[in-house]
């Protein structure tokens, strides 16, 4: 009980904490949603992030397991839910009433910088330009409860159609805007083409509306294709979205595809929409998670944001998530960003020193003095140090805030404790300039000549110097904040990963990769090479790290058959889910479904030989169709001219070296 009181007391101290993070936030250059912050105790914390961040969703069991698992990791494996917050204009932050003071500063300041991203990242901003999910998910919630209570409608099927809905829940094209599929003509069955004036009729338009929409070219046209036509046009990525448009379901009595009943269609749809609207949070883990951690690092630590009776515990507490095992996004997703930010300061620097006479890039490890480079680039002592200096800031300087210094100095703002309020934008990003941070003083000497000749060659500004000083003078110290806040608004992980990730960047920080191989039966480091952890990166993160499998034909061989393709990239399937998941999506078509896919086969005489001369055998690739017909599943061969097309051939996730192979 005491420790309950305790926990609701520092509850209560939250409000300055939150103002002033929020001001902080805006001062660093960040700009979030409005945020409102809820205290929750550890129940009502594991319940939140099973329902994924939200107060209300629809009755599955799905929830219940995830809040299972959530409550035993707190348990059995000591990790601990700090807080969470959705995507929302207003976002909603729900804190834990149980963490310390030092935890809720860390988290409020992380909330923030998640609040910025949300609404600023162009991914996000796709689903919609004001969000406001917590209603849209609440409705879903009330709409599905109506179907289960429903005396006409057997609570057991609605909940056996989620769960076929949601095998599929990443089955979308997620790099377009969610578009619903609702409308009547949407719902013309446009593989029964014979039949496309009669589904007008049926439709009952007016004749203004379909000849505006159906020429009578187009109708003869349908009605001439006696052989059945061949649709989509293209591959089509929305799984979920076409079978809602041509989808059936499978009718046991009657043996036969029947339309799929009205509750079936808003079930389908609403779940399609809520995965269109988590997309951007999957797409974006590094970079968020990233994100976050460095503005929280910036505050707690840089701004002093934890007392210094809270500095230890909050830095106990930073290093446990950054050393978290398995891939780290935050982690991950840090060391990418300040990797951005020393580059970018990095060759602001160097374009500086490069337009002094006498420094080429060519002469310019022999000739540059890098220990008086970062004496000339520390931040001014005024900066540096906002308390002793008060007296000595000009109001008129562009890095002081002329007001908060005039109510610093009069006492009316504390800037013993918030010095930041003294300071602008320019005058913080000098202030917290990276270069010149302990960790990163090399940064500056380590650039290579390869790098010094392509910054030379792209140099456009060819005004020149007389001296280092008087280049080191015009530094931008802002040019890393404004080159990261450009990334954040318009990169994913996928193309975050992509340009970012180099070699420098992978020996700095220590990345490899490792393969399991045939011929050991274990798994050995394979390389450290960029451009390898770049790609088992990539397929961590392509596709949220599914398979993409895409509508190939919803008419195949003229039967009204679904065939789904793999998008082959080197990696299998699991052919025996991929089996479980044909048998839901049968469910959602109503007729037999088909998979075409390419599996690796692996010689046993091979395996053996390889084994013994301490090499990798070369795998096969063949095709294979899978089928689920509602009675059995098949598997068989297909010639290598079926598959050809699926196969990627400028990916290779494989990154055993050549000489590994037998």
């Amino acid at each position: 009980m005491d420790d309950r009181i305790e926990a609701q007391r520092i509850a209560a101290d939250l409000e300055e904490p939150v103002d002033e993070a929020s001001n902080l936030a805006r001062k660093l250059g960040l700009d979030p949603y409005e945020v409102n912050y809820w205290i929750v105790d550890y129940d009502e914390m594991n319940e939140l992030i099973a329902y994924g961040g939200f107060q209300q969703r629809y009755p599955h069991w799905r929830w219940g397991m995830k809040y299972d698992r959530q409550q035993k990791q707190g348990q059995f494996l000591g990790g601990k839910a700090f807080e969470i917050v959705n995507n929302d204009d207003p976002s909603h932050a729900f804190l834990q009433e149980s963490n310390t003071l030092a935890d809720q500063k860390a988290v409020i300041t992380h909330v923030e910088a998640h609040a910025d991203f949300f609404a600023n990242n162009e991914w996000f901003g796709m689903f919609a330009d004001d969000p406001n999910a917590a209603a849209m998910l609440a409705r879903h919630a009330d709409a599905i409860e109506e179907f289960m209570t429903d005396p006409e409608i057997d609570r057991g099927a609605v909940e056996k159609w989620i769960d076929h809905v949601l095998t599929l829940e990443d089955n979308i094209d997620q790099h377009v805007p969610y578009e619903p599929i609702d409308t009547r003509i949407d719902l013309i069955d446009e593989h029964d083409t014979a039949d496309a004036a009669e589904q007008l009729e049926e439709l009952d338009l007016s004749d203004e509306v379909k000849g505006q929409v159906f020429s009578e070219e187009w109708l003869e046209a349908q009605a001439d294709d006696e052989d059945g036509a061949s649709f989509p046009a293209e591959p089509e990525k929305d799984v979920l979205g076409f079978l809602r448009k041509h989808g059936m379901q499978y009718d046991g009595d009657a043996a036969k595809a029947t339309e799929m009943a009205d509750w079936q269609k808003e079930v389908l749809e609403m779940l399609r929409r809520e995965a269109y609207y988590f997309a951007p949070q999957k797409m974006t883990k590094v970079m968020n998670e990233g994100w976050a951690a460095y503005w929280e690092s910036a505050m707690m630590t840089g701004e002093n944001f934890a007392g210094d009776d809270e500095f230890v515990l909050y830095a106990d507490h930073m290093a446990k998530v950054l050393g978290s095992s398995g891939l780290n996004p935050y982690k991950l997703g840090l060391e990418i960003w300040n990797y951005v930010e020393n580059t970018t300061n990095r060759r602001e620097v160097v374009e500086h020193l490069l337009r002094v006479d006498g420094i080429t890039w060519r002469n310019f490890h022999d000739t540059v003095d890098f220990e008086r480079v970062l004496n000339l680039i520390e931040p001014d002592p005024e900066v540096a140090s906002v308390v002793g200096h008060l007296d000595d800031l000009d109001p008129d300087d562009p890095r002081v805030d002329a007001e908060a210094l005039e109510a610093a100095r009069s006492g009316e703002v504390d800037a013993e404790t918030y010095p930041w309020k003294v300071l602008t934008y320019e005058g913080l990003a000098e202030r917290h300039y990276s270069l010149t941070k302990p960790q990163n003083r090399g940064f500056v000497s380590g650039v290579s000549q390869e790098e010094l000749e392509r910054v030379s060659r792209y140099m456009f500004d060819d005004s020149r110097y007389g001296s280092v000083e008087e280049a080191l003078a015009n530094v931008d110290y802002a040019r890393g904040w404004d080159r990261m806040r450009e990334i954040r608004e318009s990169h994913n992980d996928v193309t975050f990963l992509d340009e970012f990730l180099t070699q420098e960047f992978v020996d700095e920080n220590d990345y490899f990769t490792y393969e399991y191989t045939q011929s050991t039966g274990d798994y050995r480091v394979t390389s450290t090479d960029y451009t390898d952890v770049k790609k088992k990166l990539m397929l961590q993160f392509t596709n949220f790290g599914k398979p993409t499998v895409v509508v190939e034909d919803g008419n195949y061989n003229n039967r009204n058959e679904l065939l789904l393709a793999h998008q082959y990239n080197g990696v299998m399937l699991d052919i025996g889910q991929a089996k479980d998941v044909l048998k839901r999506v049968f469910e959602l078509w109503g007729r037999p479904v088909n998979l075409k896919t390419i599996v690796k086969e692996f010689d046993e005489h091979d395996v053996e030989v390889a084994k013994r001369r301490d090499r990798e055998p070369e795998p096969e690739e063949v095709g294979r169709l899978i089928r689920y017909d509602g009675d059995e599943v098949t598997v068989e061969e297909l010639p290598w001219d079926a598959v050809e097309h699926l196969a990627a051939d400028d990916i290779d996730y494989d990154t055993k070296p050549e000489e590994w192979l037998a």
